[in-house]
């Protein structure tokens, strides 16, 4: 006889939290320049990106919860979509706080973008190399921040679309096994 499937044994997740959707892309914007953070929160804004800044690496790592500590904001309630920071700050480098991030498997997979206003190539190939998701010499241009933007909502639309995919797919498994049961 066969088993007869209940919708409650069907593992088809409603989650779509991480999908892309209306809300606006999250980016933490990391600079110790006053001017210069102020400067990429009114380009990122201008994009249509909710920003959140901070003035350094070590605050960017505690925002996260990367730093050992309690993270500012519930780790559940955190949805960057990307990290800009400058590379040249007291204490920890951008390159630094990319590592980290990229180490951290909570938060590897969110692209990095790198900032500075020297154009040094060792120094921009060793952070691609690390995994940043671009180099941007400053100052940053809205075109820059556009390009990034609309680069990342690309790519949400393409998980959306492979998760819808998926879902239809298992969708026709449950309803050619609902149809062999013949309910």
């Amino acid at each position: 006889m066969a088993e007869v499937l209940r919708p409650e044994k069907l593992e088809m997740s409603n989650d779509t939290s991480s999908l892309a959707s209306p809300e606006l892309l999250h980016v933490l914007a990391v600079d110790d320049s006053m001017v210069d953070r102020k400067f990429i929160e009114r380009l990122l804004r201008v994009s249509s990106c909710k920003v959140t800044v901070v003035d350094s690496a070590t605050r960017a790592l505690q925002y996260l919860g990367l730093d050992g500590e309690n993270s500012s904001v519930g780790f559940e309630d955190l949805k960057i979509n990307l990290i800009m920071t400058d590379y040249s700050m007291p204490g920890m480098t951008g390159y630094e706080l990319l590592k980290k991030i990229k180490e951290s498997s909570a938060f590897r997979e969110i692209p990095v973008v790198i900032m500075s206003s020297e154009n040094i190539l060792p120094r921009i190939d060793r952070c691609l190399e690390e995994g940043a998701e671009d180099f941007l010499l400053k100052p940053v241009k809205l075109a820059d921040v556009k390009r990034l933007r609309d680069s990342l909502m690309k790519a949400e639309d393409v998980a959306f679309e492979n998760l819808m995919y998926k879902r239809e797919l298992e969708a026709n498994d449950v309803y050619s096994q609902l149809k062999r049961a013949k309910i």
